[in-house]
Protein backbone atom coordinates (compact mmCIF):
# COMPACT_ATOMS: atom_id res chain seq x y z
CA UNK A 1 0.00 0.00 0.00
CA UNK A 2 1.22 3.50 -0.86
CA UNK A 3 2.60 5.99 1.62
CA UNK A 4 0.72 8.70 -0.29
CA UNK A 5 -2.74 9.02 -1.80
CA UNK A 6 -5.06 6.01 -1.83
CA UNK A 7 -8.12 6.12 -4.10
CA UNK A 8 -10.77 3.49 -3.43
CA UNK A 9 -13.07 2.63 -6.33
CA UNK A 10 -15.64 -0.16 -6.00
CA UNK A 11 -15.67 -1.46 -9.59
CA UNK A 12 -12.92 -2.09 -12.08
CA UNK A 13 -14.56 0.18 -14.65
CA UNK A 14 -14.57 3.03 -12.10
CA UNK A 15 -10.95 2.36 -11.13
CA UNK A 16 -9.90 2.44 -14.80
CA UNK A 17 -11.71 5.76 -15.35
CA UNK A 18 -9.85 7.25 -12.37
CA UNK A 19 -6.46 5.92 -13.52
CA UNK A 20 -6.93 7.53 -16.94
CA UNK A 21 -6.92 10.96 -15.31
CA UNK A 22 -4.03 10.53 -12.90
CA UNK A 23 -0.77 12.41 -13.40
CA UNK A 24 1.38 10.77 -10.74
CA UNK A 25 2.62 7.19 -10.63
CA UNK A 26 2.69 7.41 -6.82
CA UNK A 27 -1.09 7.37 -6.47
CA UNK A 28 -2.63 3.98 -5.68
CA UNK A 29 -6.06 3.11 -7.05
CA UNK A 30 -7.59 0.15 -5.22
CA UNK A 31 -10.63 -1.75 -6.43
CA UNK A 32 -12.58 -2.41 -3.25
CA UNK A 33 -15.47 -4.47 -4.61
CA UNK A 34 -19.16 -3.90 -5.16
CA UNK A 35 -21.55 -3.55 -2.27
CA UNK A 36 -21.45 -2.87 1.44
CA UNK A 37 -20.18 -6.28 2.54
CA UNK A 38 -17.14 -6.18 0.26
CA UNK A 39 -16.45 -2.57 1.24
CA UNK A 40 -16.53 -3.49 4.94
CA UNK A 41 -14.12 -6.38 4.36
CA UNK A 42 -11.71 -4.19 2.38
CA UNK A 43 -11.96 -1.44 4.99
CA UNK A 44 -10.77 -3.84 7.69
CA UNK A 45 -7.80 -4.79 5.50
CA UNK A 46 -6.65 -1.25 4.74
CA UNK A 47 -7.41 0.50 8.04
CA UNK A 48 -3.89 -0.12 9.33
CA UNK A 49 -2.12 0.53 6.03
CA UNK A 50 0.35 3.36 5.51
CA UNK A 51 -1.59 5.59 3.10
CA UNK A 52 -1.60 9.31 3.95
CA UNK A 53 -4.87 10.41 2.36
CA UNK A 54 -7.91 8.53 1.08
CA UNK A 55 -10.55 9.44 -1.48
CA UNK A 56 -13.48 7.20 -2.29
CA UNK A 57 -14.30 7.70 -5.97
CA UNK A 58 -17.04 5.99 -7.91
CA UNK A 59 -20.45 6.24 -9.51
CA UNK A 60 -23.54 7.09 -7.45
CA UNK A 61 -27.26 7.51 -7.81
CA UNK A 62 -28.77 10.95 -7.61
CA UNK A 63 -31.66 11.61 -5.24
CA UNK A 64 -32.67 15.18 -6.07
CA UNK A 65 -34.09 16.92 -9.13
CA UNK A 66 -31.20 19.35 -9.48
CA UNK A 67 -28.73 16.54 -10.26
CA UNK A 68 -27.93 15.34 -13.76
CA UNK A 69 -25.78 12.48 -15.09
CA UNK A 70 -22.13 13.52 -15.02
CA UNK A 71 -22.59 15.83 -12.03
CA UNK A 72 -20.21 15.29 -9.13
CA UNK A 73 -21.29 14.99 -5.50
CA UNK A 74 -18.76 15.58 -2.73
CA UNK A 75 -19.89 14.29 0.63
CA UNK A 76 -20.11 17.10 3.16
CA UNK A 77 -19.56 14.70 6.05
CA UNK A 78 -15.81 15.35 6.00
CA UNK A 79 -13.91 18.64 6.48
CA UNK A 80 -12.29 18.10 3.06
CA UNK A 81 -15.54 18.80 1.22
CA UNK A 82 -15.39 22.58 0.80
CA UNK A 83 -11.86 22.99 -0.58
CA UNK A 84 -12.05 19.85 -2.72
CA UNK A 85 -15.48 20.77 -4.05
CA UNK A 86 -14.34 24.23 -5.08
CA UNK A 87 -11.23 22.82 -6.74
CA UNK A 88 -13.40 20.44 -8.77
CA UNK A 89 -15.56 23.37 -9.85
CA UNK A 90 -12.48 25.23 -11.05
CA UNK A 91 -11.72 22.21 -13.19
CA UNK A 92 -15.03 22.69 -14.98
CA UNK A 93 -17.11 20.04 -13.21
CA UNK A 94 -20.64 20.65 -11.98
CA UNK A 95 -20.30 19.98 -8.26
CA UNK A 96 -22.77 19.59 -5.40
CA UNK A 97 -21.87 19.34 -1.71
CA UNK A 98 -24.22 17.33 0.46
CA UNK A 99 -24.87 14.09 2.36
CA UNK A 100 -24.17 10.77 0.65
CA UNK A 101 -26.28 7.88 1.96
CA UNK A 102 -24.70 4.42 1.99
CA UNK A 103 -27.16 1.50 1.74
CA UNK A 104 -26.73 -2.27 1.41
CA UNK A 105 -28.96 -2.82 -1.63
CA UNK A 106 -30.04 -1.23 -4.89
CA UNK A 107 -32.74 1.35 -4.32
CA UNK A 108 -35.78 1.96 -6.46
CA UNK A 109 -37.57 5.20 -7.19
CA UNK A 110 -39.86 5.17 -4.14
CA UNK A 111 -36.99 4.46 -1.76
CA UNK A 112 -34.95 7.23 -3.37
CA UNK A 113 -37.67 9.68 -2.38
CA UNK A 114 -37.45 8.47 1.23
CA UNK A 115 -33.67 8.88 1.25
CA UNK A 116 -33.97 12.36 -0.24
CA UNK A 117 -36.39 13.27 2.55
CA UNK A 118 -33.57 12.65 5.04
CA UNK A 119 -31.49 15.35 3.32
CA UNK A 120 -29.23 13.01 1.33
CA UNK A 121 -28.56 13.99 -2.29
CA UNK A 122 -26.72 10.87 -3.46
CA UNK A 123 -26.75 7.16 -2.67
CA UNK A 124 -24.03 4.49 -2.91
CA UNK A 125 -23.22 1.11 -1.40
CA UNK A 126 -19.62 1.48 -0.26
CA UNK A 127 -18.54 4.91 1.01
CA UNK A 128 -19.39 4.80 4.72
CA UNK A 129 -17.27 1.79 5.76
CA UNK A 130 -14.34 2.88 3.60
CA UNK A 131 -14.32 6.37 5.14
CA UNK A 132 -14.10 4.81 8.61
CA UNK A 133 -10.93 3.01 7.55
CA UNK A 134 -9.18 6.37 7.07
CA UNK A 135 -9.30 7.10 10.80
CA UNK A 136 -7.84 10.55 11.47
CA UNK A 137 -6.26 10.87 8.03
CA UNK A 138 -7.63 13.30 5.44
CA UNK A 139 -10.50 11.63 3.60
CA UNK A 140 -13.10 12.59 1.02
CA UNK A 141 -15.93 11.00 -0.94
CA UNK A 142 -16.57 11.83 -4.60
CA UNK A 143 -19.48 10.27 -6.45
CA UNK A 144 -20.21 10.96 -10.12
CA UNK A 145 -23.93 10.74 -10.87
CA UNK A 146 -25.00 8.06 -13.36
CA UNK A 147 -28.76 8.21 -12.86
CA UNK A 148 -31.43 10.23 -11.06
CA UNK A 149 -35.07 9.61 -10.13
CA UNK A 150 -36.11 11.18 -13.44
CA UNK A 151 -33.37 9.55 -15.52
CA UNK A 152 -32.99 5.95 -14.51
CA UNK A 153 -33.34 2.79 -16.62
CA UNK A 154 -33.66 4.45 -20.01
CA UNK A 155 -30.56 6.57 -19.50
CA UNK A 156 -28.30 4.22 -17.57
CA UNK A 157 -25.76 3.71 -20.35
CA UNK A 158 -25.37 7.35 -21.36
CA UNK A 159 -25.52 8.44 -17.72
CA UNK A 160 -22.88 5.90 -16.74
CA UNK A 161 -20.54 7.09 -19.48
CA UNK A 162 -21.01 10.71 -18.37
CA UNK A 163 -20.21 9.69 -14.79
CA UNK A 164 -17.05 7.85 -15.82
CA UNK A 165 -15.83 10.86 -17.82
CA UNK A 166 -16.33 13.03 -14.73
CA UNK A 167 -14.28 10.60 -12.61
CA UNK A 168 -11.43 10.86 -15.12
CA UNK A 169 -11.62 14.64 -15.05
CA UNK A 170 -11.73 14.69 -11.24
CA UNK A 171 -8.66 12.48 -10.77
CA UNK A 172 -5.91 15.12 -11.26
CA UNK A 173 -7.84 17.51 -9.01
CA UNK A 174 -7.76 14.89 -6.26
CA UNK A 175 -4.00 14.63 -6.66
CA UNK A 176 -3.63 18.40 -6.27
CA UNK A 177 -5.76 18.22 -3.13
CA UNK A 178 -3.61 15.41 -1.75
CA UNK A 179 -0.43 17.40 -2.44
CA UNK A 180 -1.78 20.13 -0.15
CA UNK A 181 -2.63 17.71 2.66
CA UNK A 182 -0.30 17.98 5.64
CA UNK A 183 -0.17 18.82 9.31
CA UNK A 184 0.33 22.56 9.56
CA UNK A 185 0.47 25.47 11.96
CA UNK A 186 -1.92 28.37 11.56
CA UNK A 187 -0.80 31.79 12.79
CA UNK A 188 -3.60 34.27 13.46
CA UNK A 189 -2.79 37.97 13.27
CA UNK A 190 -4.08 40.11 16.10
CA UNK A 191 -5.79 42.46 15.79
CA UNK A 192 -7.86 41.44 12.76
CA UNK A 193 -11.38 41.74 11.38
CA UNK A 194 -13.95 44.45 12.29
CA UNK A 195 -12.80 47.85 13.47
CA UNK A 196 -14.84 50.33 15.50
CA UNK A 197 -16.01 52.26 12.41
CA UNK A 198 -17.24 49.11 10.68
CA UNK A 199 -18.96 47.85 13.85
CA UNK A 200 -20.70 51.21 14.15
CA UNK A 201 -21.83 51.32 10.51
CA UNK A 202 -23.27 47.81 10.60
CA UNK A 203 -25.06 48.48 13.88
CA UNK A 204 -26.58 51.64 12.41
CA UNK A 205 -28.19 49.67 9.58
CA UNK A 206 -29.32 46.90 11.95
CA UNK A 207 -30.93 49.38 14.34
CA UNK A 208 -32.58 51.29 11.50
CA UNK A 209 -34.15 48.05 10.28
CA UNK A 210 -35.33 47.17 13.80
CA UNK A 211 -36.74 50.61 14.56
CA UNK A 212 -38.12 51.66 11.17
CA UNK A 213 -38.69 48.36 9.41
CA UNK A 214 -37.67 47.33 5.93
CA UNK A 215 -36.76 48.64 3.52
CA UNK A 216 -33.93 50.84 4.70
CA UNK A 217 -31.87 52.22 1.82
CA UNK A 218 -28.07 52.41 1.97
CA UNK A 219 -26.09 54.57 -0.44
CA UNK A 220 -23.24 52.38 -1.72
CA UNK A 221 -22.08 49.37 0.29
CA UNK A 222 -22.24 50.15 4.00
CA UNK A 223 -18.75 48.61 4.25
CA UNK A 224 -16.74 46.91 1.53
CA UNK A 225 -17.50 43.28 2.26
CA UNK A 226 -19.70 40.89 0.26
CA UNK A 227 -20.83 38.87 3.26
CA UNK A 228 -21.83 41.86 5.34
CA UNK A 229 -23.77 43.39 2.44
CA UNK A 230 -25.51 40.10 1.60
CA UNK A 231 -26.50 39.55 5.24
CA UNK A 232 -27.99 43.02 5.61
CA UNK A 233 -29.73 42.75 2.23
CA UNK A 234 -31.34 39.54 3.43
CA UNK A 235 -32.77 41.46 6.40
CA UNK A 236 -34.26 44.24 4.30
CA UNK A 237 -31.47 46.71 3.52
CA UNK A 238 -31.54 47.97 -0.08
CA UNK A 239 -28.17 49.06 -1.44
CA UNK A 240 -28.21 51.73 -4.14
CA UNK A 241 -25.52 53.53 -6.11
CA UNK A 242 -27.14 56.97 -6.07
CA UNK A 243 -29.94 58.79 -4.26
CA UNK A 244 -32.20 58.91 -7.33
CA UNK A 245 -32.84 55.22 -6.64
CA UNK A 246 -34.30 56.05 -3.21
CA UNK A 247 -38.04 56.82 -3.00
CA UNK A 248 -39.06 60.25 -1.70
CA UNK A 249 -39.32 60.36 2.08
CA UNK A 250 -37.52 57.03 2.61
CA UNK A 251 -34.77 56.34 5.13
CA UNK A 252 -31.25 56.32 3.69
CA UNK A 253 -28.00 55.47 5.45
CA UNK A 254 -24.73 56.96 4.23
CA UNK A 255 -21.95 54.37 4.16
CA UNK A 256 -18.90 54.30 6.41
CA UNK A 257 -16.79 55.78 3.61
CA UNK A 258 -18.59 59.14 3.76
CA UNK A 259 -20.23 61.33 1.13
CA UNK A 260 -19.64 64.75 -0.38
CA UNK A 261 -21.63 67.86 0.62
CA UNK A 262 -23.39 67.63 -2.78
CA UNK A 263 -24.88 64.27 -1.79
CA UNK A 264 -26.01 65.63 1.56
CA UNK A 265 -27.65 68.59 -0.17
CA UNK A 266 -29.47 66.30 -2.59
CA UNK A 267 -30.79 64.19 0.28
CA UNK A 268 -32.04 67.31 2.05
CA UNK A 269 -33.75 68.62 -1.08
CA UNK A 270 -35.45 65.25 -1.58
CA UNK A 271 -36.72 65.17 1.99
CA UNK A 272 -34.97 61.89 2.72
CA UNK A 273 -34.58 60.73 6.29
CA UNK A 274 -30.79 60.52 6.58
CA UNK A 275 -28.76 58.47 9.04
CA UNK A 276 -25.04 59.14 8.70
CA UNK A 277 -22.88 56.02 8.96
CA UNK A 278 -19.65 57.84 8.07
CA UNK A 279 -16.73 56.60 10.14
CA UNK A 280 -15.71 59.35 12.60
CA UNK A 281 -12.11 59.04 11.38
CA UNK A 282 -13.24 59.79 7.83
CA UNK A 283 -15.27 62.72 9.16
CA UNK A 284 -12.06 64.03 10.74
CA UNK A 285 -10.36 64.07 7.33
CA UNK A 286 -13.37 65.88 5.86
CA UNK A 287 -13.11 68.53 8.54
CA UNK A 288 -9.39 68.98 7.87
CA UNK A 289 -10.10 69.38 4.15
CA UNK A 290 -12.63 72.13 4.81
CA UNK A 291 -10.29 73.90 7.23
CA UNK A 292 -7.28 73.88 4.90
CA UNK A 293 -9.38 75.00 1.94
CA UNK A 294 -10.93 77.83 3.95
CA UNK A 295 -7.42 79.04 4.80
CA UNK A 296 -6.52 79.23 1.11
CA UNK A 297 -4.43 76.09 0.84
CA UNK A 298 -4.16 73.73 -2.11
CA UNK A 299 -4.84 70.33 -0.55
CA UNK A 300 -3.16 67.22 -1.96
CA UNK A 301 -5.19 64.14 -1.06
CA UNK A 302 -3.08 60.99 -1.04
CA UNK A 303 -5.40 58.18 -2.05
CA UNK A 304 -6.74 55.91 -4.77
CA UNK A 305 -8.87 57.24 -7.62
CA UNK A 306 -12.46 56.02 -7.63
CA UNK A 307 -12.56 54.92 -4.01
CA UNK A 308 -15.76 56.12 -2.33
CA UNK A 309 -13.91 57.66 0.59
CA UNK A 310 -11.69 59.63 -1.80
CA UNK A 311 -14.68 60.87 -3.81
CA UNK A 312 -16.42 62.06 -0.66
CA UNK A 313 -13.32 63.84 0.67
CA UNK A 314 -12.57 65.55 -2.66
CA UNK A 315 -16.16 66.76 -2.68
CA UNK A 316 -15.59 68.74 0.52
CA UNK A 317 -13.53 71.35 -1.35
CA UNK A 318 -13.42 70.43 -5.05
CA UNK A 319 -11.84 73.68 -6.20
CA UNK A 320 -9.00 73.45 -3.67
CA UNK A 321 -8.18 69.73 -3.71
CA UNK A 322 -6.20 67.48 -6.03
CA UNK A 323 -5.69 63.71 -5.85
CA UNK A 324 -2.10 62.45 -5.76
CA UNK A 325 -1.43 58.73 -6.04
CA UNK A 326 2.27 58.59 -6.94
CA UNK A 327 5.50 60.58 -6.84
CA UNK A 328 4.86 61.48 -10.49
CA UNK A 329 1.56 63.08 -9.47
CA UNK A 330 3.46 65.17 -6.93
CA UNK A 331 5.91 66.32 -9.61
CA UNK A 332 2.99 67.36 -11.83
CA UNK A 333 1.30 69.37 -9.07
CA UNK A 334 1.01 73.09 -9.90
CA UNK A 335 -0.43 74.98 -6.88
CA UNK A 336 -1.27 78.66 -7.21
CA UNK A 337 0.99 79.38 -4.22
CA UNK A 338 3.75 76.86 -3.37
CA UNK A 339 3.93 78.24 0.14
CA UNK A 340 0.32 77.27 0.81
CA UNK A 341 0.10 73.51 0.22
CA UNK A 342 -1.26 70.89 2.61
CA UNK A 343 -1.82 67.18 2.35
CA UNK A 344 -4.32 64.67 3.71
CA UNK A 345 -4.62 60.90 3.34
CA UNK A 346 -7.25 58.28 2.60
CA UNK A 347 -7.70 56.42 5.89
CA UNK A 348 -7.19 52.91 4.48
CA UNK A 349 -3.84 53.32 2.72
CA UNK A 350 -0.74 51.23 3.17
CA UNK A 351 1.43 52.99 5.73
CA UNK A 352 4.55 52.45 3.61
CA UNK A 353 2.90 53.56 0.37
CA UNK A 354 1.46 56.72 1.93
CA UNK A 355 4.76 57.56 3.62
CA UNK A 356 6.56 57.48 0.29
CA UNK A 357 4.16 59.93 -1.39
CA UNK A 358 4.03 62.13 1.71
CA UNK A 359 7.82 62.23 1.80
CA UNK A 360 7.90 63.36 -1.83
CA UNK A 361 5.42 66.13 -1.03
CA UNK A 362 7.46 67.32 1.95
CA UNK A 363 10.63 67.33 -0.14
CA UNK A 364 9.09 69.46 -2.84
CA UNK A 365 7.08 71.84 -0.64
CA UNK A 366 9.16 72.83 2.36
CA UNK A 367 6.34 74.76 4.08
CA UNK A 368 3.69 72.07 3.53
CA UNK A 369 0.99 71.71 6.18
CA UNK A 370 0.30 68.21 7.46
CA UNK A 371 -2.67 66.66 9.28
CA UNK A 372 -2.89 67.39 12.97
CA UNK A 373 -2.87 63.63 13.62
CA UNK A 374 -2.46 60.56 11.46
CA UNK A 375 -5.13 60.27 8.79
CA UNK A 376 -4.52 56.56 8.24
CA UNK A 377 -6.84 55.02 10.77
CA UNK A 378 -5.60 53.13 13.82
CA UNK A 379 -7.23 49.88 12.61
CA UNK A 380 -5.50 50.00 9.23
CA UNK A 381 -2.14 50.66 10.87
CA UNK A 382 -2.65 47.95 13.50
CA UNK A 383 -3.71 45.31 10.98
CA UNK A 384 -0.75 46.05 8.75
CA UNK A 385 1.61 45.72 11.73
CA UNK A 386 0.03 42.45 12.85
CA UNK A 387 0.07 40.87 9.39
CA UNK A 388 3.69 41.93 8.97
CA UNK A 389 4.47 39.98 12.15
CA UNK A 390 2.87 36.75 10.96
CA UNK A 391 4.20 37.12 7.40
CA UNK A 392 7.72 36.87 8.77
CA UNK A 393 6.92 33.38 10.10
CA UNK A 394 4.52 32.10 7.42
CA UNK A 395 4.96 30.26 4.14
CA UNK A 396 1.76 31.84 2.83
CA UNK A 397 -0.83 34.27 4.21
CA UNK A 398 -4.58 34.22 3.61
CA UNK A 399 -6.29 37.60 3.96
CA UNK A 400 -10.06 37.56 4.49
CA UNK A 401 -11.64 40.52 2.73
CA UNK A 402 -13.40 41.60 -0.45
CA UNK A 403 -11.62 42.84 -3.56
CA UNK A 404 -13.07 46.35 -3.23
CA UNK A 405 -11.85 46.65 0.37
CA UNK A 406 -8.88 48.99 0.25
CA UNK A 407 -7.56 48.09 3.69
CA UNK A 408 -7.76 44.35 2.88
CA UNK A 409 -5.87 44.80 -0.40
CA UNK A 410 -3.20 46.72 1.49
CA UNK A 411 -2.74 43.73 3.82
CA UNK A 412 -1.93 41.53 0.84
CA UNK A 413 0.54 44.13 -0.40
CA UNK A 414 2.15 44.34 3.04
CA UNK A 415 2.84 40.59 2.99
CA UNK A 416 4.18 40.69 -0.54
CA UNK A 417 6.58 43.50 0.35
CA UNK A 418 7.82 41.26 3.17
CA UNK A 419 8.48 38.50 0.62
CA UNK A 420 5.60 36.24 1.64
CA UNK A 421 2.93 35.20 -0.90
CA UNK A 422 -0.54 36.30 0.16
CA UNK A 423 -4.04 35.83 -1.24
CA UNK A 424 -7.22 37.86 -0.77
CA UNK A 425 -10.30 35.70 -0.20
CA UNK A 426 -13.90 36.43 0.72
CA UNK A 427 -14.11 33.10 2.47
CA UNK A 428 -12.79 29.57 2.68
CA UNK A 429 -14.39 28.62 -0.65
CA UNK A 430 -11.94 30.93 -2.45
CA UNK A 431 -8.87 29.01 -1.25
CA UNK A 432 -7.00 27.18 -4.01
CA UNK A 433 -5.23 24.09 -2.75
CA UNK A 434 -2.19 24.81 -4.91
CA UNK A 435 -1.42 27.78 -2.68
CA UNK A 436 -0.96 25.41 0.27
CA UNK A 437 1.22 22.69 -1.21
CA UNK A 438 4.45 22.70 0.81
CA UNK A 439 3.16 25.34 3.22
CA UNK A 440 3.65 24.12 6.79
CA UNK A 441 2.83 27.52 8.34
CA UNK A 442 -0.19 29.47 7.13
CA UNK A 443 -0.87 32.99 8.36
CA UNK A 444 -4.44 34.25 8.51
CA UNK A 445 -5.76 37.76 8.99
CA UNK A 446 -8.91 39.67 8.10
CA UNK A 447 -9.44 43.19 6.85
CA UNK A 448 -11.26 45.72 9.00
CA UNK A 449 -14.52 45.10 7.12
CA UNK A 450 -14.41 41.27 7.19
CA UNK A 451 -16.56 39.38 9.73
CA UNK A 452 -14.70 37.50 12.48
CA UNK A 453 -16.58 34.28 11.63
CA UNK A 454 -14.78 34.06 8.28
CA UNK A 455 -11.49 33.35 10.04
CA UNK A 456 -13.02 30.41 11.91
CA UNK A 457 -14.41 29.05 8.63
CA UNK A 458 -10.97 29.25 7.03
CA UNK A 459 -9.35 27.36 9.91
CA UNK A 460 -12.08 24.70 9.73
CA UNK A 461 -11.54 24.30 5.98
CA UNK A 462 -7.79 23.89 6.47
CA UNK A 463 -8.46 21.07 8.94
CA UNK A 464 -9.76 19.05 5.98
CA UNK A 465 -6.17 18.91 4.74
CA UNK A 466 -4.74 17.50 7.95
CA UNK A 467 -4.21 18.32 11.64
CA UNK A 468 -4.09 22.05 12.40
CA UNK A 469 -2.53 23.75 15.40
CA UNK A 470 -3.56 27.37 15.93
CA UNK A 471 -1.64 30.14 17.66
CA UNK A 472 -2.07 33.90 17.71
CA UNK A 473 0.41 36.75 17.32
CA UNK A 474 -1.01 39.87 19.00
CA UNK A 475 0.89 43.08 18.32
CA UNK A 476 -1.59 45.39 20.07
CA UNK A 477 -5.07 45.41 21.57
CA UNK A 478 -7.93 47.68 20.55
CA UNK A 479 -10.58 49.15 22.82
CA UNK A 480 -11.91 52.04 20.71
CA UNK A 481 -15.69 52.38 20.37
CA UNK A 482 -17.61 55.04 18.47
CA UNK A 483 -21.01 56.30 19.57
CA UNK A 484 -24.08 55.90 17.39
CA UNK A 485 -25.87 58.83 15.71
CA UNK A 486 -28.88 60.19 17.59
CA UNK A 487 -31.32 58.82 14.99
CA UNK A 488 -30.78 55.22 16.16
CA UNK A 489 -29.77 55.60 19.81
CA UNK A 490 -33.15 54.91 21.37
Amino acid sequence: MTDGLLICSPLGIEARAVRRGLKSADTTVLRTGYGTARAEKRAREISHSSFVQMVVMGVGGGLTADLSPGDVVVSDATPAALLLGQELRRAGLRVHLGPVATVDHLVRKRERAKLAATGAICVDMESAPLVKAAGDRPVAVIRAISDTPDRSAGHIVSGGLAALRSLTKAAPVVERWAAACAAREVLLAGPRSFCAGVDRAIEIVERALEQRGAPVYVRKEIVHNKRVVADLAGRGAVFVDELDQVPDGATVVFSAHGVSPAVRAEASQRGLSVIDGTCPLVSKVHAEARRFAADGYTVALIGHAGHEEVEGTLGEAPSSMVLVQTADDVAALRPADESKVAYLMQTTLSVDEAAEVAGTLRSRFRDIRVPGSDDICYATTNRQASVRAIAAESDVVLVAGSKNSSNSVRLVETCERAGTPAYLIDGASDIEVGWLAGASKVGITAGASAPPAVVSEIVSALSGLGPVSVSERVTTTESIRFGLPKEVRH
